[in-house]
């Protein structure tokens, strides 16, 4: 810790694991954690936290709070304005009225659901799903989710009261069932990139239009088209090098 002053303070955070996801990079996560329950994540461990007294009687819970780096957030964080998705991309609110990955800090904040705690593996991981982080995130912190405090049921939501509706109908190609018919665990795939589509993760000043996009998944790049309410996946195609 430096400086005088509170406002000067400064500290250094060590990431306690590192965890290993499908999105190789940023558009196409979803843009909150638990609206695609198919996303999955291990999260490996790091010594001094990779021994399993560190993990003990957290498989008793469903669901864990991690704390991150947005590590790729590319945008100013001293701008004190952004412009969320939820508001089309084109009406600004203060940063500290939305979860923009655009901070004074780029920590970043995911309740998951712990599927296993793999304490005796090497390295010691926990299996979660329902993540939006990109592959490779550093972990700062884990904390479990306690219902009777973390949720309040009579909260507001300002201009985010709902979940995201499903925005878009998915259909695929026959080149691209093709592909699914032969791909190792094709389902969880179709589900996976399904599942991501109908939440349309175009940027939101872009969603009136339609056009090709694409995005990594694993060791698939994702080609799909939008017309009017729907979405086509027209192609998938491997990835040289990139390891599933």
């Amino acid at each position: 810790m430096s400086g005088s002053g509170p406002a000067s303070e400064s500290f250094v955070f060590r990431p306690v694991g590192f965890i290993k996801t499908a999105f190789r990079e940023k558009f196409g996560i979803p843009r909150q954690s638990g609206l695609v329950e198919e996303a999955l994540g291990r999260l490996e461990l790091v010594a001094p936290y990779d021994r399993p007294e560190a993990f003990r009687h957290l498989e008793r819970f469903s669901h864990v709070w991690l704390l991150w780096v947005a590590h790729k957030a590319t945008g100013d964080p001293s701008s004190l304005m952004v412009r969320p998705p939820r508001l089309g991309g084109n009406r600004r609110v203060g940063v500290f009225a939305s979860r923009s990955p655009f901070r004074p800090n780029a920590i970043g904040l995911s309740a998951v659901r712990l599927l296993a705690v793999e304490a005796d593996a090497v390295p010691p991981a926990l299996k979660l799903a329902g993540v939006d982080l990109l592959d490779g995130t550093p972990i700062l912190d884990i904390k479990p989710y306690l219902a009777y405090s973390d949720a309040i049921p009579d909260a507001e939501g300002g201009f985010a009261p709902f979940a995201p509706a499903k925005a878009l109908t998915v259909s695929f190609s026959a080149a691209a069932e093709a592909f699914l018919s032969e791909y190792p665990e094709g389902e969880r795939l179709r589900t996976l990139v399904e599942h991501l589509l109908e939440l349309d993760p175009r940027p939101a000043y872009r969603e009136a239009r339609g056009g090709a996009y694409a995005f990594r998944l694993e060791d698939v790049d994702v080609r799909w088209r939008v017309y009017g309410s729907g979405v086509e996946v027209t192609e998938f195609s491997r990835v040289a090098g990139d390891a599933t």
